[in-house]
Order: C-alpha cells, then sequence, then structure tokens
C-alpha cells in the first residue's frame, strides 16, 4: 500500500543522485540526512522546489533535506521506497566524504544528540520552572505535585544513559535495543546503590586521585565513581561503540542458526562486564586528573582566582559535550561544605547567558521558520533556566562559529567574576534563578554584592556574545 510520502520520496532519492548514490540515510529533528558518495550528483534546485521541502543543508559531510516536523514519515517513506536496510545502512563499507577530526567529531556528537533535543529542552524548561517555584515558595517542595513534575523534569537527565544508549546504537549501527540494554544497566538500582554501602578498598594513584570499590568481580575490583553513573554522558557512549564492535563480529562469526540470541547475549555480556571494569574507570580517572587541573589553576598564588574563573568560563561548555564538567561539581560541593562558599563554578555563571544572546542574534537574522522553531526554545531554556544542551548541540555546535562565541562571551563573564572575587553560597538554580545562590545568608557580611556582580557578569557574558555573533553571522554561509 503507498504511503502518503512515497511520492515525495522516490523524487528526493531521484534528485540526490539515486539510491547508488547513496551510502546511508538518517533523520534528526527536522532533517533528513544523506551521506552520498557525490554530492555534485545532487539536485539541489529542483529538491528545494518539491512540496514538502522547505530548504537543503550541506554540512559536516551530510547532504540535508529539511522536511520539518514531518521528517519520520518522510524518512520511513526514502527508506521504504529506496529498499533501505533498518537504520538507512546502504552499503556496509560506508565511504563517508573526506572530513577533519573536528567535522567527524562534531557529526558524531550532533548525530547522538539531535534526536533527542526536542524532549530535552522540554525537561530543562520544567526544570527551570520547579527551581523558580521552590526559591519562592520553598513550601511547594513538600507537596506531591512537586514530586510527580519532578520526575517530568528530571526523569530525562536521570535516565540519560539509556536514551544515549538508543540514538548512539543508531549512530554506531547496532541493535538499538542491544544498547539500551547496556544503558540500562548503568542505572540498574542495584549497581546505582552499590557505592553507598561499605567501602571494600581503594587505591591511592596520587595526583590521579583515590579509586574505591565497593564490590568484586571474582575477585577483580569494581571501581567506580561516587555518583554512580546516572546522568552521565561518555561512559556509555563509550560502551555502546565497543558494543558495535563486538555485535559486528559476532554477527559475521555466529552461525546463523543461533544469531537472534547469541549475538545480543554476547554482546551485552562482554560490553557490560568490560565497561564496568576498565571503560567506567577510565572515564573517572579523566574526570579527576580535570579536577586536579582546576584545583591546580585556582591556587596558584594571586593571579589564581582570575586565570581559574577565565579558563573554567571559557572550557565550560566544551565540558558539558562530553559530559566532563560534572568532574568540577564535587570541587564546588566540597567548597561549599567546608568554607561556606564555593568560589569555582560560580566562574560560569555567565554561560548560558553568552549562548542565549548568541542564539537571539542568529534568531533575529535567521528568518528560516524551521530554524527559528528550533531556536527559540533552545533560546529560552538557556536564559532563563540555564539549560545549555539543546543550545549547544541543537544550534551553535552545528555553526561551530556560533559555539566559539559563545566560549568567548563566556569567558568574559568569567572574566568579571574572577577581578571581582564574587562567589556563591549555595548550590541553587540555574539561569537567572542562580543569581540568588550571590546573596550572602549573613555569614559572611557580603549582602548583596556578590548576587551584583554575577548579574553584571551574566550582562557582559550575553552582550559579547550577542555583539560579536550579530556582526559576524550570515544564515546564508552557514549552511
Amino acid at each position: 500500500m503507498a504511503g502518503k510520502y512515497d511520492d515525495l520520496a522516490r523524487a528526493i532519492l531521484e534528485n540526490v543522485g539515486g539510491r547508488e548514490n547513496v551510502n546511508s540515510v538518517a533523520h534528526c529533528i527536522t532533517r533528513v540526512r544523506f551521506k552520498l558518495k557525490d554530492e555534485g550528483k545532487a539536485n539541489t534546485e529542483v529538491i528545494e522546489k518539491l512540496d514538502g521541502v522547505i530548504k537543503v543543508m550541506q554540512a559536516n559531510g551530510q547532504y540535508q533535506v529539511v522536511v520539518g516536523n514531518k521528517v519520520e514519515d518522510v524518512y520511513d517513506a526514502v527508506v521504504a521506497v529506496g529498499g533501505l536496510a533498518a537504520g538507512g545502512e546502504v552499503e556496509a563499507d560506508d565511504e563517508d566524504a573526506p572530513k577533519g577530526f573536528a567535522a567527524k567529531a562534531i557529526d558524531l556528537v550532533s548525530g547522538i544528540f539531535a534526536p533527542m533535543l526536542g524532549t530535552f529542552a522540554a525537561a530543562g524548561i520544567m526544570k527551570g520552572l520547579l527551581a523558580a517555584a521552590t526559591t519562592f515558595f520553598p513550601a511547594f517542595k513538600a507537596d506531591g505535585a512537586y514530586t510527580i513534575l519532578y520526575t517530568v523534569a528530571d526523569g530525562m537527565f536521570y535516565f540519560l544513559p539509556v536514551i544515549l544508549a538508543y540514538t548512539a546504537s543508531k549512530k554506531f549501527k547496532m541493535s538499538e535495543f542491544t544498547g539500551m540494554a547496556i544503558g540500562l544497566a548503568l542505572v540498574y538500582p542495584t549497581m546505582v546503590a552499590l557505592t553507598g554501602g561499605e567501602v571494600v578498598g581503594s587505591v591511592d594513584l596520587g595526583f590521579a586521585g583515590t579509586f574505591s570499590w565497593y564490590a568484586t568481580f571474582f575477585g577483580i575490583p569494581i571501581i567506580m565513581p561516587a555518583s554512580g553513573y546516572t546522568s552521565s554522558v561518555i561512559p556509555v557512549l563509550l560502551m555502546v561503540w565497543f558494543g558495535s564492535k563486538i555485535e559486528h563480529w559476532c554477527k559475521q562469526h555466529m552461525p546463523a542458526s543461533i544469531k537472534m540470541f547469541f549475538v545480543p547475549l554476547v554482546t551485552m555480556t562482554i560490553t557490560i562486564c568490560f565497561g564496568f571494569m576498565i571503560i567506567g574507570p577510565i572515564a573517572t580517572l579523566i574526570t579527576n586528573l580535570l579536577a586536579l587541573l582546576f584545583n591546580t589553576l585556582f591556587g596558584l598564588p594571586v593571579v589564581g582566582p582570575v586565570v581559574g574563573c577565565l579558563i573554567v568560563a571559557t572550557v565550560w561548555m566544551p565540558l558539558v559535550i562530553f559530559g566532563f564538567h560534572w568532574s568540577l561539581v564535587p570541587i564546588a560541593i566540597m567548597a561549599l561544605t567546608t568554607q561556606g562558599y564555593n568560589n569555582i563554578t560560580c566562574a560560569v555563571i555567565g554561560h548560558s547567558f553568552a549562548l542565549g544572546a548568541v542564539m537571539f542574534a542568529m534568531y533575529l537574522k535567521n528568518k528560516d521558520e524551521n530554524f527559528r522553531g528550533i531556536c527559540l526554545p533552545a533560546i529560552i531554556s538557556s536564559f532563563f533556566f540555564g539549560i545549555t544542551e539543546p543550545g549547544i548541540y541543537g544550534v551553535a555546535l552545528p555553526d561551530k562559529k556560533a559555539f566559539v562565541i559563545a566560549c568567548l562571551g563566556s569567558a568574559a563573564g568569567g572574566l568579571v567574576m574572577g577581578l571581582s572575587g564574587a562567589v556563591s553560597y549555595i548550590s541553587g538554580g540555574l539561569g537567572v534563578f542562580n543569581w540568588l545562590s550571590y546573596i550572602d545568608p549573613g555569614t559572611f557580611g557580603t549582602g548583596i554584592t556578590n548576587m551584583i556582580w554575577a548579574i553584571v557578569a551574566s550582562m557582559v557574558a550575553a552582550v559579547v556574545g550577542f555583539v560579536i555573533e550579530y556582526a559576524t553571522y550570515k544564515p546564508e554561509a552557514a549552511k
């Protein structure tokens, strides 16, 4: 039975050079993304005139046909009429267009995060609304309504490894359900609760930190971070990538009669065990080394706070991409509990404002309705609630230059914080609600002075980001 978008799909396939010119096809929120053997064979002018096509964009080695919110139906039609395999794969030996390392990395990150951006932004906005509500009405936190709404806000963040496992599985061309099983293992309640038990042993690696374990695997220590792997990014991505290699090998060497059950069994078992024993500790080691680096920076005589704030604010969003920004959170919490204030992560007060301002500049100059539809909720999420992931992955990072400018704006805000010596006194909300964290509770006698500096730093970050982006952004060139 013919589908609603079959004719459109056939026309698109014909004008990208035919099925034989397609290496693979995937989709994000609004775009059917082709990897073509030769983009020169594609007839962009004809495709853009097709009824149902908004625009064609070529970036990061992909030929992207923008079709709006009907993208899933169009993608399914393309796969069906083109006779493509599940996942849009055409050939096993995918001959991607030549790309540099940075382009490949961005393509990989964007491909993994793009499909979840809409829901991610929605969860971030709810998180910001709840932070605002409990700031002005503290008693609301004890209400059952808050608990239910908080599951809307935090559920996706808590189980992020499962969602990333699904999107990464599609990117690495392995079974999505096997990938999700790997993600589920990382957030399985028994494993999460493991770190709440008694420490069985630990080893001090000097500057690399102390590694503790709470159980063993046939006598081998199971080393895990104290917070477990909920909300983590890097461990699950590495595990799914590793699992994809195991799965591909098993499919090539196992008899067809036992593949259905034994391929996922072998893949899951090896990957999950290897992940907890090797990949997880490696990610933890990287986190510890980052924490050491920033502690050293802030400890430099005289210039330490200024240099530290400047560097932290500059690299914060690149760290967010890979989830390594969490390496600074334990340091900040420790500072709050031991000295009553935090002078480290307070440096990044301006990063969400810089990113929001950069996106606002793009929004004003780019009249493409599809782009604006993605950009506006990301602006709101970044400015008011401090949730930057939708803006980073969906708007700034694909543009590259916009992401760099946002980091520069964040650096300007960090410099203001470093020069002023402002600190925060609680671990509060994000975005505009984070300003309240800089009000002295009466311990140090600074009153609202630090909050004023936090606001100034936020505005400086926003102005720097907006001015540079607005002056340099060219929507057509950004394609």
